[in-house]
């Protein structure tokens, strides 16, 4: 016992030495060079090893940490001899791509697309500038801008199969499922564009960037052209063709059929309503369904099928789907005067207010100034919308409410955008997926950078294995 107790003690000393001397040769550097290296020190007090990892943008790979291994241990439980391994349920704390094209400061409450703040581009581009600044990096020239349009409106007249699909549904279906079909037509219809049907499996690796631009713009114009049929088949309305001078946010509510009684064209008002409100919707940096676009184009599947995870991801009641459970809570409600009543359920927690919070933000989310400008302008329309004026009425209490204001807890902006689009006359049913619409531009931008500019690999998360050893079931009597 105490030839063991005499082991322990020195196999410490050692540590601590390994310890001290690694801190004095750190210490002798930062002398030398007057400056402190950027470096996270690992002592690993299993086996009194010493790592020194580098961090760069406030990130550390994790095949440093994969280097941090222990002999001997194979237990299913530990499997040490394998690396250290980060447990990080939700990815809270997990980085899974580098990327240049957005920034969320959740401190501050700022936002920027590439180089320029979210203010400037909503006061000053529109929609398709925009969407071209995400994907490309840069704003377009008007010929680049023209060229953009032109190629987003080519492709918004959807395949016979895909119009025969929607039309099979009632029109009473959830949108999300006449989505997630008309995406699986989408796809059936251009067999050569699917890597294992095309016999291409690395069309979309990324070494030919024709390919990757043009499916991109390929897949935005589907997903609208999909969103209006639904729009249509709900109302059992024939879709309309698309005008090709138009913009791409007037060709969606040209097709949508949601025109001016009078002339037959969108409103302008709404249609520079939506541009800027898309504006602020582009991109949100690696949201869930966003993700898990890219985890399946990780694959290399083709943008089309990617488009049905980021999908069914939205429509998910901690997603998008959040907006779709807050309008029902303002159909149950009715009128403003129970919203009082309602706001009670939610301090005794007998009822979750959906749309409020958000996991990023720990001050106002930037963009709510803006749409709440926007539904100023729009006051007059809401008027008529009854679901409005619950909605406000909710937000009028939330937002001076010491429950409310001390946890933070405000109408995120996917809420507040829901607002408008029921003070433009929108009907709910419909919402949810045309923010869905609005995000495509981030979204095929991100999908853009990891294959063009990274190559990123297959997305293979690990797990941590908490069960039992196998047993062998021949040896055992009770089975």
């Amino acid at each position: 016992m105490r030839f063991l107790f005499l082991d322990l003690l020195g196999y410490q000393i050692v540590k601590l030495f390994a310890s001290w001397l690694s801190l004095a040769r750190r210490r002798k550097k930062v002398r030398a060079t007057g400056k402190v290296p950027s470096t996270l020190d690992i002592l690993d007090n299993r086996t009194g090893r010493h790592y020194n990892i580098p961090i760069l943008n406030n990130a550390i790979d994790a095949k440093y940490l994969q280097a941090i291994s222990a002999d001997g241990d194979n237990h299913v439980n530990n499997r040490s001899v394998d690396g250290l391994r980060v447990l990080d349920p939700g990815f809270q704390s997990t980085a899974v791509t580098k990327s240049r094209i957005t920034y969320v400061d959740g401190v501050k409450g700022t936002i920027q697309y590439r180089m320029y703040s979210i203010e400037d581009l909503f006061e000053y581009h529109d929609f398709e500038e925009v969407a071209h600044l995400l994907i490309w990096g840069a704003l377009p020239n008007l010929e680049r801008k023209l060229s953009l349009r032109n190629a987003l409106n080519e492709g918004l007249k959807p395949p016979a199969l895909v119009t025969e699909t929607i039309g099979r549904f009632p029109a009473d279906a959830p949108p999300f499922s006449m989505v997630l079909a008309g995406l699986a037509a989408y796809a059936a219809s251009d067999p050569k564009s699917i890597p294992t049907a095309a016999n291409r499996p690395g069309m979309y690796q990324g070494d030919d960037v024709g390919v990757i631009d043009e499916a991109l713009v390929r897949t935005i114009s589907s997903m609208a052209a999909i969103v209006a049929l639904v729009y249509c088949r709900q109302r059992n309305r024939v879709i309309s063709a698309p005008d090709p001078q138009a913009s791409f946010v007037c060709n969606v509510l040209l097709m949508m059929g949601f025109v001016d009684d009078e002339t037959n064209k969108p409103k302008r008002t709404v249609v520079e309503s939506l541009e800027r409100l898309w504006i602020l919707y582009c991109d949100h940096e690696m949201t869930n369904s966003t993700a898990a676009f890219l985890h399946v184009a990780s694959t290399l599947a083709d943008p089309i099928s990617c488009c049905s995870a980021y999908v069914a991801s939205g429509n998910g009641p901690l997603h998008a789907g959040a907006v779709d459970l807050a309008y029902k809570a303002f159909v149950q409600l009715g009128t403003p005067d129970k919203v009082p009543g309602m706001i009670a359920d939610v301090k005794a927690k007998k009822y979750r207010l959906f749309g409020y919070g958000h996991r990023i933000y720990r001050t106002v989310d930037p963009r709510n100034k803006f749409i709440k400008a926007m539904l100023k302008e729009s006051e007059e329309h809401g008027r008529q919308n009854p679901l409005l004026a619950v909605a406000l009425e909710i937000d009028r209490i939330a937002s001076t409410d010491p429950y409310f204001t001390s946890r933070n807890l405000q109408a995120n902006a996917d809420l507040y955008g829901s607002f408008v689009y029921m003070a433009l006359g929108f009907e709910p049913d419909i919402v949810a997926a045309m923010m869905m619409l609005s995000r495509m531009p981030g979204v095929m931008a991100h999908w853009r950078e990891t294959r063009v500019e990274q190559q990123c690999p297959l997305w293979r998360p690990q797990q941590v294995y908490i069960g039992c050893d196998a047993q062998d079931i021949s040896a055992s009597k009770d089975y």
